[in-house]
């Protein structure tokens, strides 16, 4: 693990992210996600714990395969209502000055130069704080909602996905070359036409002729999170991401993933320790490790075992009202949607057999990876064994209750990671990238960085 643990606030734009049920304790102030107030104060708070980033998963499809209907997703808040997460980044960059900002969008629901104007707008007014979540999109409702009967096959979207980057890279990276932007007020030149290229892609899902609308912002691309863990998305991640977030319950469901994908990473020519890995997890921190217990009592007596259902049946495309709760998940449990999901209480950890009531239970709060309680001492031992033993390089945290668990974090265990001399005691300079990678710009092993020649974008001009 690395010398400084990365940490990432990971949440939903929703009542309920990855804790059903939890919205309803008297502390939670998750139904205030429709406030601005609400994200402006997280921010600060992160800021103040000195986490990397501020990560926002979001979809627009709603889980509605439990029972085949979306009855228990909306009764439970499950993830509905859904906001769109770019409204809010504004305004908490404007009450920051370091905290990173990792913003979902689907390559099955975008398009490229729409969705590449708009991160390059919102690097520029981040000051390049800002990253983008790389997801291809799994439910059939996401679907519906723009027309298809049906979400891809789960290969075709990964085909998809790499040709939509191929586009973004060639907007982001080719389209205005340095020193194009001249804003030189005596001769009333503000740009240099023969530096603006214009971005001619063909392709099997994708087509465009245009420039690029936005002068090259901090970061040109921006910094690039995924979270694929199937056999086709870890290759995609390998290719493509600087960061990579996976989702496990145990040690023995992470380490060999970090392992493979650090060896895919070899076989499409980049150094593997160019991928920073995030391992989910759900901290409850007490004073004492009786304190954090009674919390995480206190907790449970509020979880929604109806809308874990719900998640879990939205997240893997199986309808588990079909299934016993006392029954062994199996490995061959699958469908179109999340394979990874299945396979990490499945497959992924062969020592462990996991009922479906065991899965609701553990995915009650937090969602899919550990849930570690106890003192700040307690945690941050948990955490650097994690590190060492899986060579994950940090954690993206989920909550119970907001924001009191990132509040509880920050008070709590930062200072003891900090007197460990694991935890950074300041932000370094600069974009989101150059914190996490050391430079603004892609490394030159990353695929995208190969766009920025001229005669690779548009060979004909």
């Amino acid at each position: 693990m690395t010398k400084d643990i990365r940490l990432n606030a990971f949440v939903g734009n929703s009542p309920v992210h990855l804790s059903p049920g939890l919205w309803a304790h008297p502390r939670n102030r998750a139904l205030e996600y429709k406030d601005l107030n609400y994200w402006v104060e997280l921010a600060k708070v992160l800021e103040r714990g000195k986490f990397d980033a501020l990560f926002v998963a979001d979809g627009i499809g709603v889980y509605d395969v439990f029972h085949g209907s979306a009855d228990s997703s909306i009764r439970s808040g499950a993830q509905v209502p859904k906001h769109d997460p770019l409204m809010a980044v504004s305004a908490m960059a404007h009450v920051t000055k370091h905290l990173g900002f990792g913003i979902t969008a689907s390559t099955s629901h975008e398009i490229p130069a729409v969705l590449a104007r708009r991160f390059s707008s919102l690097d520029h007014l981040t000051k390049g704080r800002i990253g983008w979540n790389v997801v291809t999109g799994f439910t059939d409702s996401s679907a519906k909602a723009l027309g298809h009967d049906s979400v891809l096959p789960h290969d075709t979207r990964y085909d998809r996905a790499d040709e939509f980057l191929e586009a973004t890279y060639k907007l982001w990276e080719g389209s205005w070359q340095e020193g194009a932007v001249i804003r030189d007020r005596a001769s009333g030149v503000f740009a240099d036409p023969t530096k603006v290229r214009r971005v001619r892609h063909k392709g099997e899902y994708f087509q465009l002729d245009t420039i690029h609308l936005t002068e090259p912002s901090p970061q040109r691309t921006p910094f690039l999170f995924q979270a694929g863990l199937s056999k086709r998305g870890r290759d995609f991640a390998a290719q493509h991401a600087e960061a990579v977030l996976l989702s496990g319950p145990s040690k023995a469901t992470i380490g060999p993933a970090v392992r493979d994908m650090r060896e895919r990473a070899v076989r499409f020519g980049r150094d593997p320790h160019d991928i920073i890995f995030f391992s989910l997890a759900t901290v409850i921190v007490g004073r004492t490790r009786e304190e954090a217990n009674a919390k995480l009592d206190e907790y449970r007596s509020y979880v929604d075992p109806e809308g874990a259902l719900a998640l879990f049946s939205g997240w893997t495309g199986i309808d588990f009202s079909q299934f016993e709760l006392g029954a062994p998940l199996l490995a061959e449990t699958k469908d179109n949607a999340v394979h990874s999901m299945i396979d990490s209480f499945t497959s992924a950890d062969p020592t462990r057999v996991w009922t479906l009531q065991e899965v609701v239970e553990h995915n009650g709060i937090g969602g899919r990876g550990p849930l570690l309680v106890g003192s700040p001492t307690d945690i941050a031992d948990a955490l650097q064994s994690w590190g060492e033993e899986t060579g994950v390089d940090g954690f993206n945290l989920s909550y119970a209750v907001m924001p009191e668990t990132y509040i509880d974090f920050v008070d709590l265990v930062v200072p003891e990671l900090q007197r460990r001399g694991v935890y950074k005691k300041d932000y370094a300079p600069g974009t989101l990238r150059t914190k996490l990678h050391g430079q603004d710009a892609l490394k030159v092993s990353h695929p995208g960085a190969a766009f920025r020649s001229f005669g690779e974008i548009d060979p004909a001009a």
